[in-house]
């Protein structure tokens, strides 16, 4: 089964085309990146498997024309993978919020888009864009089923006591205020080929996993449930992040916005858009430049990159409390993937990592923990994508049927 996997932000389109024979059989065709919608010198990047990869520069002026755009590149009579458009079986979509109504992937109808209108609220990043990566789709392609996958889904398996917050009740039934947990797609996949590589039953584990990226949370799996995550009614709470604040104390809201005369969507767009590692170092959310800050020397960039150091270990501290040990711990995504200095501090409670291993370990599934180390520890590079795949795959075969 070809299908056309999507992932939309605001001023983007990735996507990914795999042709899926089975769970664990499957061939990428293509890959992608449409980049800065909206704007005159927008860009696409296609990577056909087996040619050499094309890249082209054009006002881009909606997700409609960026998705024709993606289409035409796969049906291209040289970088194209496809023979026509009618090959595309089904499309794929990330969604990052999708509250307690989805407890899995669905397929698209009205109900679903209504829903995941209503958690536009709940991530007012991501959940316009798509949206509109959805409704792009219909209008290019409207006879193709549609799937939806949702960060959200694989953290339902928590408990009230961990996703409720201590507010008034009322909040939770009139307004929907509870955690959530993001990244989710990202935790159920490492997770699982976390416990293949280290040789543990899935069902019978405790798995730690840290999503360390942009966007950063650290997630407790017990036998393949999840039993608490870091971020919450929104993808803001938990760790220090590119441009996110993370957790704070809630009175410092009032008392900003009454010094600097701010609006709630002044302050929000403070939280989720100028701190984190921008906001606390001043310089730049991207962590790669502030190793070479604070390699020169500046401070608040040391501050910044110990702070994600600091706020990871306290995460995998508190959840090996919650769990009463772990078994395996898993790094993931940019940061997790490519700092060999972050992953080897967490040095303790039986954690050995080996410092050879783990500083040649570099997106590429590998332990890097000691072979005398009470907790194993693993480099897993996540693939959101073939999650959304496979359970695009499945929800189409049952249609079939």
């Amino acid at each position: 089964m070809i299908i056309l996997v999507i992932n939309c932000g605001s001023s983007s389109i990735k996507y990914q085309l795999l042709d899926m024979k089975n769970d664990e059989v499957y061939d990428l065709m293509a890959k992608g990146l449409v980049e800065k919608i909206g704007l005159p010198d927008g860009c696409l990047t296609h990577k056909p498997t087996g040619k050499d990869p094309f890249s082209m520069t054009l006002p881009i002026p909606d997700h409609k024309v960026g998705m024709k755009l993606v289409l035409d590149a796969l049906v291209d009579p040289e970088h194209g993978v496809l023979s026509s458009f009618d090959d595309i079986e089904a499309v794929g979509h990330r969604i990052v919020q999708g509250a307690d109504f989805f407890s899995g992937s669905t397929l698209v109808d009205e109900d679903v888009l209504a829903k995941i209108r209503i958690c536009c609220d709940f991530a007012p990043l991501h959940n316009p864009a798509h949206l509109l990566g959805i409704e792009a789709m219909s209008h290019v392609l409207p006879e193709v089923p549609q799937v939806v996958t949702f960060d959200t889904a694989f953290h339902q398996t928590m408990e009230p006591y961990a996703y409720m917050y201590a507010l008034p009740y009322e909040y939770y039934e009139k307004y929907r205020v509870r955690r959530y947990g993001a990244h989710g797609t990202s935790h159920q996949y490492v997770s699982q080929r976390g416990a293949k590589l280290a040789g543990l039953d899935l069902g019978n584990s405790k798995i730690i996993t840290c999503h360390l990226g942009n966007g950063s949370s650290v997630t407790a799996i017990k036998d393949g449930k999840v039993v608490d995550t870091s971020m919450g009614f929104t993808p803001l709470e938990g760790m220090i992040m590119g441009t996110r604040c993370g957790n704070i104390d809630a009175n410092i809201l009032p008392y900003i916005m009454k010094k600097e005369n701010l609006t709630p969507d002044e302050m929000t767009t403070i939280m989720n858009k100028k701190s984190g590692f921008l906001g606390l170092s001043g310089r730049s959310s991207d962590m790669r430049d502030l190793d070479a800050a604070a390699r020169e020397g500046d401070v608040r960039s040391k501050i910044a990159l110990k702070k994600l150091t600091y706020d990871t270990i306290k995460n995998v501290g508190a959840y090996i409390a919650e769990m009463n040990g772990v078994d395996l711990i898993v790094f993931t995504a940019g940061i997790g993937e490519n700092n060999p200095r972050l992953r080897r501090h967490l040095a303790f409670m039986g954690v050995k990592i080996d410092v050879e291993v783990n500083e040649r370990a570099r997106s590429s599934e590998t332990i890097i923990s000691a072979p005398d180390s009470a907790v194993k520890v693993a480099l897993i590079p996540t693939n959101e994508e073939l999650v959304i795949a496979r359970d695009t795959m499945h929800i189409i075969s049952e249609l079939d049927n």
